[in-house]
């Protein structure tokens, strides 16, 4: 007798088969089919739809299992023409508003710059101008322009040094001109001495305190310590409105005071400053730690007031600061223009202005000047009376150029950076001299004023100057 085999011929069990299996996370399993769909059981063993086929192959619940074919992404695209759009077909006649108002606003911007500009461009103004002096020193200092100035007063500042007509401190050089500070002879300090000018013939002033100087070793007086050079063109080239320019490298050594300026010819309403000064430039020659600024930073300014006192120049007194630089290591243009409406300084180009004052008010409103001095002394508009609002800068001017040497005016703070001096000390010039070891050897390098060219300019109508052209 033999047993009974199994029949493998016959229907496979429906728990294993997948057409009977609805697998988890198929559209099948969602089917609802009553009793029936409650009836089948779902094989924990089965390969996930989303497999791909490496997977369902290599999965021991897919032996015996049909392989089901990928599926790929059908697109949903609509096509050209499949949708209609009726918004099309009927057009808003206030949609091409939309478009036109921002092209008219465009417009209209446009043509309001345009007329900015135009206007901007109408009311510069360009004045002619004559030349008055072109110097390039190539033939030297041309004393018929220049004069040596030779004083011992300190010129209203306490400065230290003494000014020579010598080449000792006023000299061309390689087409060139400087103007170099340099030490005093030392046995005029260290023994009894007088410096006289007016005995010399060549003092610049008429006054007494600016012509002579002694040393007394009794009471620690010494003459000027130091000796340098300042020039002008009084005798030569002077300017009422115009335009001057000068290339220069600025002085660089401790307490030294380079400076580019113009003074009146006469002094038409009254002593310093109701007459006026201009200063196109002036520096420091300390280095750019100097608090105040040293010679990384330049100033100008106006001068102008009823008396020294109520000098009105921190009214219009700007600073420009060199970039990365200084003002002594490369040669700048530093100019002035002016005339009867304005006056403004600039450095190598007119669009960098450092200075620009207006004459739109008279200069005596602009001040606000107090009734009366410190004292009690009534102060007076000197300027008024002529019914122009440039005045006192209405008047012949001539150029100044010369380093000075410290001073007594605050001009270097007293207790800053290590100044050797104190300003209100009668021993102020020997205090100095006595620290020479200090300041002598910052001048070794750039310690004088260097100078290419000074280009002046006369304005059309004034002095002569009929015919000009523009610059």
């Amino acid at each position: 007798m033999t047993a009974q085999r199994p029949n493998n011929s016959g229907p496979k069990d429906l728990s294993l088969s997948i057409d009977a299996t609805p697998r988890g996370a198929t559209p099948e399993s969602l089917i609802t089919g009553g009793e029936q769909n409650r009836e089948k059981l779902v094989n924990p063993f089965l390969t996930p739809y989303a497999s791909q086929q490496p997977s369902r192959t290599a999965s021991s619940a897919a032996l015996g299992q049909p392989v089901v074919k990928q599926r790929y992404f059908h697109s949903r695209r609509v096509k050209k023409g499949e949708i209609g759009r009726p918004w099309t077909k009927v057009k808003d006649p206030r949609e091409k508003w939309v478009t036109i108002i921002p092209i008219i606003g465009l417009l209209i911007g446009f043509g309001i710059a345009g007329f900015l500009v135009w206007d901007g461009l109408r009311t510069v103004v360009n004045h002619k101008y004559c030349p008055v002096h072109f110097d390039d020193f190539s033939n030297g200092l041309d004393l018929n322009i220049w004069t040596k100035e030779a004083e011992v007063g300190g010129f209203g500042n306490g400065q230290f040094e003494q000014t020579t007509v010598t080449d000792e401190n006023v000299f061309v050089k390689d087409g060139m001109l400087r103007i170099k500070p340099t030490l005093q002879d030392p046995a005029l300090i260290d023994s009894n001495s007088v410096i006289d000018l007016t005995a010399a013939g060549i003092c610049s002033s008429s006054l007494w305190s600016n012509c002579v100087t002694s040393t007394n070793v009794t009471n620690g007086t010494i003459v000027n310590p130091v000796k340098s050079g300042r020039i002008n063109t009084k005798k030569g080239a002077k300017i009422k409105y115009g335009r001057i320019e000068i290339e220069a490298k600025l002085s660089e050594g401790d307490w030294l005071w380079p400076a580019i300026w113009l003074l009146p010819v006469d002094s038409k309403y009254g002593q310093w400053p109701q007459s006026g000064e201009i200063d196109i430039v002036e520096s420091r020659g300390n280095n750019y730690t100097y608090p105040s600024g040293g010679n990384n930073i330049v100033s100008s300014a106006l001068h102008w007031g009823p008396n020294a006192a109520n000098d009105a120049w921190w009214r219009t007194n700007v600073k420009r600061k060199a970039l990365h630089t200084t003002y002594a290591k490369k040669f700048h243009i530093f100019g002035l223009e002016w005339s009867e409406k304005y006056i403004f300084t600039y450095i190598d180009t007119r669009l960098l202005q450092v200075l620009y004052t207006n004459f739109k008010e008279p200069l005596w409103e602009r001040g606000s000047f107090p009734l009366s001095d410190y004292n009690g002394t009534r102060l007076f508009d000197p300027w008024s009376q002529t019914g122009n609002a440039a005045t006192p800068f209405d008047q012949d001017f001539y150029l100044i150029l010369n380093v000075a040497v410290g001073g007594t005016n605050g001009w270097f703070s007293d207790g800053k950076k290590g100044k050797p001096w104190v300003d209100g000390s009668p021993t102020a010039k020997k205090d100095f001299w006595k620290a020479q070891d200090t300041w002598l050897p910052t001048w070794k390098d750039g310690g004088e004023m260097v100078i290419k060219s000074v280009k002046i300019w006369q304005q059309q109508g004034y002095n002569g100057c009929d015919k000009g052209h523009v610059l």
